[in-house]
């Protein structure tokens, strides 16, 4: 029974860790993108992302545009570089359009 127990435990933890996806999220301020240029950069928190080091501003990276686009994401590179620092060191990255 305890073997049972242990197993269907294992099977559950395996299954619900490969289910995980990328975090993505999009706020379109405005209109949304009206051109096509684009800027990315990086996002720096610590403890597995509950401290902020050094986050984008969204503002300042549209240059000034009132209609873009904002996509922030955790993606394979930053949950890659989370899981070599145990979650120590999270970054994310930010792309606005405009």
């Amino acid at each position: 029974m305890i073997k049972r127990s242990i197993k269907l435990l294992s099977c559950t933890v395996l299954s619900a860790s490969l289910l995980t996806s990328c975090y993505v999220y999009t706020d379109v301020v405005g209109e949304g993108a009206q051109g096509n240029k684009e800027v990315t950069e990086w996002n720096h928190y610590v403890v597995f992302g509950l401290a902020p080091v050094d986050v984008s501003d969204s503002q300042k990276m549209a240059n000034g545009a009132q209609n873009y686009e904002v996509t922030t994401k955790h993606s394979f590179v930053n949950g890659l570089i989370a899981a070599i620092t145990f979650g120590i060191y999270t970054p994310t990255v930010t792309t606005v359009k405009y």
